[in-house]
């Protein structure tokens, strides 16, 4: 028997992001969700919204059919 996995390439807050540092965030997903480590990535608040800034995951953790990533904001982008 499979799991379901979904490869992501984005991060997609939906507003639901913890911040643990000044710039390390903890967001908890529903499902089995597969991210690139240590690469950047496009951070958005939802997944039809403008880039809001980058980062660069540091953690994935799968239990209880849920995925929590930690990871830093490298780059914030401004409407300045």
């Amino acid at each position: 028997m499979g799991m379901p996995l979904e490869l992501n390439t984005m991060i997609v807050t939906k507003g639901r992001e913890k911040r643990v540092e000044e710039n390390v965030f903890v967001l908890v997903k529903e499902g089995y969700r597969l991210y690139p480590i240590e690469i950047p990535i496009e951070v958005r608040k939802t997944i039809d919204s403008d880039s809001s800034g980058t980062g660069v995951i540091k953690k994935v953790e799968w239990e209880n059919s849920t995925t929590t990533i930690t990871y830093q904001l490298i780059s914030l982008y401004s409407p300045n």
